[in-house]
């Protein structure tokens, strides 16, 4: 691998990544793209024929167009700034064609399973019964809605907008991370981060044969339609938003627009009769398949929280008489716990009677007596992350943590292990980026989007993000990690 890497850096001694070492980490531009030799050497030659000042100069002018669209999302706990663009990297992560094909496969058979999964642990409860995983884990996990027992959905879609987190490590081979199956973010900033680099680096991107993204809003719109209770077959299909002080708002106006559905708050619904109808200038009109952007517990004041002011009344008794679709369906966070993502793999085996295409990375479940004893035993090793936490939130990072941070977390894996599962640290593939006016390695990890309706989709490349701070392991949003545009090269 160092062999191709050393070569190709050979031919741009003089140009922008003639300093560039990948620091003995995969390197995605190098290494990735040995299979799409000629594509990759294209890509190196022209990025070589930039200086850093001519790249410096275009990111900031692109980061100003992205302030200037409204590319925003939200940090609540930094309050002296609450909106701000994502950083976008302008050196694209790529992705050889038939890799891309590989992965696309493992993300389908991944949410084919959680699909299944869904749906019998609100049924029959096969699973539970045959031993695959512990039916506490299910029945008593905080993201459980007792109230989807014996609903279905059509086409059993109970995920329609699937978000895996995949990370390749030294080995070069991908593996899954976690599964996002609630209300998955991030997927505009794909699409906007692909038309950034169209209009300012048109001489990258010329004459590549890169994959588009642009239709994502269409298929998008495609499966909820889709989705419409039978007998219906003129659906209106909404996006349900908290509203503008949400952080990720900005998604929720680029969705709607994109896949041509209206955008509204709770406040603009109102359920009359077991049907739920929006409020507009011509009276109420029936909508038929919600795409709710709001968590579980703020959907309906009648069933979850009283003091609710973001969802609706009475939406969840439309819901049970197969008046409205919801997407993605109540309850679905129980397949995205990370205590259960430790079982994907025979769940996989169970419904599909077959291999994962993808693995999981190695997990440590702290809730069980094994589990919990070897984090203890390599606790300065592991990473450990709470089971209901997201964003990088809570995790800590043994090989980089101090005495005090690991005794604290001991104490609490003693305390409440069952909150907790434990993870080898993965030396994350690296990217050139550009940060402070220099390229250098930095650390990502791949969320492709899955969208089901009838069938399977993948958005093509999906959102790279990258931890901008050298050394940082952490690529979330909120922990200051930003994006790179992805390139599947056919």
């Amino acid at each position: 691998m160092a062999t191709q890497s050393q070569d190709m850096v050979g031919k741009g001694k003089q140009g922008l990544l003639s300093r560039y070492a990948p620091g003995g980490f995969y390197c995605e531009l190098f290494e990735a793209c040995k299979d799409d030799a000629e594509a990759a050497n294209e890509l190196v030659r022209r990025l070589n024929a930039f200086s850093t000042e001519d790249l410096a100069e275009r990111a900031l002018a692109a980061e100003r167009e992205l302030m200037l669209l409204g590319v925003t999302f939200t940090v609540y706990s930094q309050r002296n700034r609450i909106d701000r663009t994502l950083p976008f990297d302008v050196i694209p992560r790529v992705l050889a064609g038939a890799e891309w094909e590989r992965l696309a496969r493992g993300v389908i058979q991944r949410v084919t399973a959680i699909n299944l999964f869904i749906a019998d642990i609100y049924g029959a409860q096969r699973v539970l019964a045959d031993g695959i995983l512990p039916k506490e884990l299910v029945l008593g996990n905080e993201n459980y809605r007792p109230v989807m027992r014996d609903i279905t959905v059509p086409h059993g879609s109970y995920v329609v907008i699937n978000g895996t987190d995949l990370v390749r490590g030294g080995d070069g081979q991908f593996r899954v991370l976690e599964d996002n199956c609630r209300t998955p973010s991030g997927v505009s900033y794909v699409v906007e981060n692909r038309h950034l680099m169209q209009r300012a680096f048109p001489d990258l991107v010329q004459d590549l044969a890169i994959r588009p993204v642009s239709d994502y809003g269409q298929r998008l719109s495609k499966a909820l339609s889709e989705l419409a209770p039978s007998g219906v077959s003129n659906p209106r299909v909404v996006l349900l938003s908290p509203g503008t002080y949400n952080s990720a708002y900005f998604e929720h106006v680029f969705l709607a627009r994109e896949a041509g559905i209206t955008l509204v708050e709770g406040q603009d619904l109102v359920v009359e009769d077991d049907r739920v109808f929006a409020r507009t200038i011509d009276g109420l009109q029936e909508v038929h398949v919600i795409y709710r952007r709001i968590d579980d517990a703020f959907l309906d004041p009648e069933v979850f929280r009283e003091d609710s002011m973001l969802g609706v009344p009475g939406l969840v008794r439309a819901m049970a008489k197969g008046r409205v679709t919801l997407a993605n369906a109540i309850g679905t966070g129980v397949a995205d716990d990370k205590a259960v993502y430790a079982y994907m793999p025979r769940i996989i085996r169970y419904y599909l009677d077959e291999d994962p295409i993808i693995e999981n990375v190695q997990t440590y479940v702290c809730g069980e007596k094994e589990g919990l004893a070897y984090t203890l035993d390599h606790l300065s090793e592991l990473v450990v992350k709470p089971v209901g936490e997201s964003g990088g939130y809570g995790i800590v990072i043994g090989p980089h943590a101090s005495k005090e941070e690991l005794d604290e977390m001991r104490d609490k894996l003693k305390a409440e292990p069952h909150k907790f599962i434990a993870q080898p640290m993965i030396e994350l593939s690296v990217a050139p980026t550009l940060v402070d006016g220099e390229v250098g390695p930095r650390h990502v990890d791949l969320r492709p989007f899955v969208i089901t309706g009838r069938d399977s989709w993948v958005l093509p490349g999906g959102l790279s993000r990258v931890a901008l701070r050298k050394g940082s392991l952490v690529v979330n949003s909120s922990q200051g990690g930003g994006s790179k545009d992805t390139w599947v090269l056919d």
